[in-house]
């Protein structure tokens, strides 16, 4: 009888007892080498872990990194486009061009000092008896002519005010005159005070112009009038409390007003952080220091229920003003467009360059209707059309997300892009509010803010006043000395717009 060779390598049968023992220790061996190789695994999984959780955290690292480094650039980015930075941002140009405007068909003949209107004194300037150089007679050709204007030497003018002081016999009533020429009623201590358009001028050099009260009093020491800068202050304070009337009136200009430019800036008032709110409307400017920066603050001037338009920033509080039209600021988003143009890789401009073309249309086709060669209807017609490319933009699918904010941000203010193209009279951008809170951060740059809230409320009141008084081709001067005059509360000589 053969023996069986097919189940164990000592040829016995696997089905006896020596078979299934060796098939135990066969599965066993298996068995171990299985446990084995299950242990190198395990090891091998927890060090992959190991190296899994060390490139998570590298690649949390490397993203804070980034993070970190994307805020620095935008940091950067704001202070050297900020209005008070300065004004060298790079090397010196090796040979600069003449700074100025070219004469020209495009600007004019060249500027010159014209001759005065009027002429206070005539000096002959004679020719002399004799030839300097020979000695020989001289014989008159012409008579040419010089002006020369000049200040007189500094003298104030003080008047004395004798006033007549009565009283009634019958009533027993006391009756003290004035006269216009006066600004108060005090007397005894109190009688020897500053004129009105001594004040008028220090608080114009203050808060027009951003001189420091100690420079003012020197300044106004050496006309001849002797002031301390606390009395610059006081003189100051006084009269913006006598333009609180003319103020108000500004603030109800400006929600009369049919087009509005609103901006806003940071302050500080005795060194807590503070904002700096400007309103532009018609011919009117209003400027408000307020403790925050959110929407019942703007609503403070502009009011809840303004229904114009409202020309503005892409700041979220704007858009709560639901009764108003609104034109966001293109030139915020060009800017934007071109940041992220500039830091793009490859197919990440993409995005930014569409809508930087749409924006630039838009602009073009403004340029147009502003030049007679593009009706309204046809200008509409566009802006019905560019609004579309922008629906079919911001539809559109985005990985990178600096041009996926770019996108939220469109589809934020897609009703106020092209507002400018739709109601005449409506700018494209909130320059004007720029342009009249500039001087304001110039000065915040040179003395950084108010020390009290009584002297924010001074800063704000006059320089609204001023502000208006310049955009209007008004004296400013005689703005603030004819109110001081007054015997009772009147508002400066200004147009302001009313319902």
């Amino acid at each position: 009888m053969s023996t069986v060779t097919t189940g164990a390598r000592t040829g016995r049968d696997p089905a006896g007892s020596d078979g299934w023992r060796w098939r135990l220790a066969w599965l066993e061996d298996q068995n171990a080498a299985l446990r084995d190789e299950q242990q190198r695994l395990e090891a091998e999984r927890e060090q992959l872990q190991t190296e899994n959780e060390r490139l998570r955290a590298e690649r949390e690292r490397l993203q804070a990194a980034n993070e970190r480094l994307r805020a620095e650039v935008d940091a950067l980015r704001r202070a050297a486009k900020r209005q008070a930075a300065p004004f060298s941002k790079g090397d010196p140009t090796p040979n600069p061009k003449r700074p100025g405007r070219r004469p020209g068909a495009a600007y004019g003949t060249r500027a010159y000092r014209q001759p005065p209107e009027h002429v206070d004194q005539v000096v002959e300037v004679e020719l002399p008896a004799g030839c300097p150089g020979c000695g020989g007679e001289l014989v008159l050709e012409r008579v040419a002519t010089q002006h020369v204007e000049d200040l007189p030497a500094a003298r104030p003018l003080v008047t004395c005010y004798q006033v007549q002081v009565g009283r009634c016999r019958v009533c027993g009533r006391r009756v003290q005159p004035r006269h216009p020429g006066q600004t108060s009623d005090a007397l005894g201590a109190a009688g020897t005070q500053l004129g009105p358009r001594a004040v008028a001028l220090a608080s114009w050099l203050s808060k027009g112009l951003g001189v420091p009260v100690g420079k003012i009093a020197r300044l106004l020491g050496q006309l001849g009038v002797r002031i301390t800068p606390g009395g610059v202050v006081q003189a100051v304070a006084r009269a913006a409390r006598a333009l609180q009337p003319t103020y108000q009136a500004l603030a109800g200009g400006v929600r009369a007003s049919p087009v509005v430019a609103g901006d806003e800036t940071g302050w500080r008032v005795g060194g807590i952080r503070a904002w700096l709110w400007t309103f532009v409307g018609e011919q009117v400017t209003v400027y408000r220091i307020a403790r925050g920066r959110g929407y019942r603050d703007a609503a403070a001037v502009l009011g809840e229920d303004y229904a114009g338009v409202l020309e503005r920033d892409g700041w979220a509080p704007y858009r709560r003003f639901v009764h108003a039209r609104h034109q966001t600021c293109l030139a915020h988003l060009l800017r934007r467009c071109r940041e992220l143009i500039s830091d793009a890789v490859a197919g990440q401009a993409k995005t930014p360059h569409a809508v930087h073309r749409v924006l630039e249309h838009a602009l073009r086709l403004r340029d147009a209707h502003n030049a007679g060669t593009l009706d309204a209807a046809t200008l509409a017609a566009e802006a019905e059309r560019l609004g579309a490319q922008v629906d079919k933009l911001i539809a559109g699918a985005t990985r990178y997300p600096p041009n996926r904010r770019l996108l939220d941000h469109l589809g934020r203010e897609r009703e106020h892009l092209f507002t400018f193209l739709r109601i005449p009279g409506v700018e494209a951008t909130n320059w004007r509010a720029e342009q009249a809170i500039r001087p304001a951060v110039v000065s915040r740059k040179a003395w950084g803010g108010n020390r009290t809230w009584t002297g924010a409320d001074t800063w704000q009141v006059l320089a609204s006043v001023l502000r208006t008084a310049s955009q209007q081709d008004r004296d400013p001067i005689e703005q603030v000395a004819r109110v001081l005059r007054a015997p009772v509360p009147i508002l400066a000589d200004l147009a302001i717009p009313s319902r």
